[in-house]
């Protein structure tokens, strides 16, 4: 019997336009509600930016996992997160800055998310479309806070030959270049599975209770949390082969299809 549904939202959840079917969605979250069953958003995205996107209406009684699953978030309040010390955070970063000076480094700690000064005008538009919260500086240095999580947003697309630069760290960090322009980097041992983990033991709902959803390569630990796995039509090849089950791609709803024709087939436990 399936509690709990976590689908990642870029690519998998929101169509290519960064929308969801508000309508048809509120239909699927009443048939959640009425068989018991809690949503998740596990995604990149900033807690705050997650909350706006759903709108008042839908956020207030979903689980968000956030800032690439580094945080858990429910109605307004932080339950957990796991942060990357500053000090190996800013060698990262300076890592970072080495390998290339026109890509965009997001740094983000439990208050806001930072980029520099000279980040162009369309990445900074593409940064707010993922945080809420963001903070312009000059040097990266002074930030004093640990890190929720450091990304690079690349729009020449060189990320898989960029995370391979930072194989130094893998004993400090969890890094994945989730596609060609994104690069994730957590605290060790911390990714989408390890989170949807905490958020099982924290709800008391099994392996063989939970529905995922994914199409990236930063979904791979996502897909591994559920019996019921999903892999999005316009996912990976990778996701693919390792998912359960494929639905429909991420513009034609692939998510809500799949919830409502499976738990169309859930006995009503009220």
């Amino acid at each position: 019997m399936i509690k709990l549904v976590i689908s990642d939202l870029d690519g998998t959840f929101l169509n290519s336009q960064g929308e969801f079917n508000r309508e048809r969605f509120g239909k699927v979250k009443e048939l959640m509600k009425s068989k018991g069953v809690i949503f998740t958003a596990c995604t990149g995205k900033q807690g705050e930016r997650v909350e706006e996107l759903f709108g008042a209406e839908y956020a207030k009684d979903i689980w968000i996992l956030g800032d690439s699953a580094t945080r858990i978030k429910y109605n307004g309040e932080y339950v957990y997160e796991s942060l990357l010390g500053n000090e190996v955070g800013l060698e990262i970063i300076t890592k970072l800055e080495e390998i290339e000076d026109d890509h965009t480094v997001i740094a983000c700690t439990p208050t806001t998310a930072f980029i520099k000064d000279t980040t162009p005008e369309a990445s900074i538009k593409r940064v707010r479309g993922s945080y809420t919260n963001v903070e312009i500086l000059s040097d990266y240095q002074t930030i004093a806070e640990d890190f929720v999580k450091i990304t690079v947003y690349d729009p020449k697309l060189r990320c898989y030959e960029s995370v391979k630069h930072l194989d130094p760290f893998n004993a400090a960090a969890f890094i994945v270049a989730s596609e060609a322009a994104w690069i994730d980097i957590a605290n060790k041992g911390v990714h989408k599975g390890s989170t949807v983990q905490k958020l099982q033991e924290i709800l008391n709902i099994s392996y063989e209770e939970t529905m995922v959803f994914g199409d990236g390569y930063n979904d791979r630990e996502l897909l591994a949390s559920g019996k019921y796995s999903f892999a999005m039509r316009n996912a990976f090849e990778e996701l693919k082969e390792i998912a359960n089950y494929i639905t429909r791609s991420n513009d034609e709803e692939g998510v809500l299809l799949a919830v409502e024709e499976f738990l169309a087939l859930q006995a009503n436990i009220n």
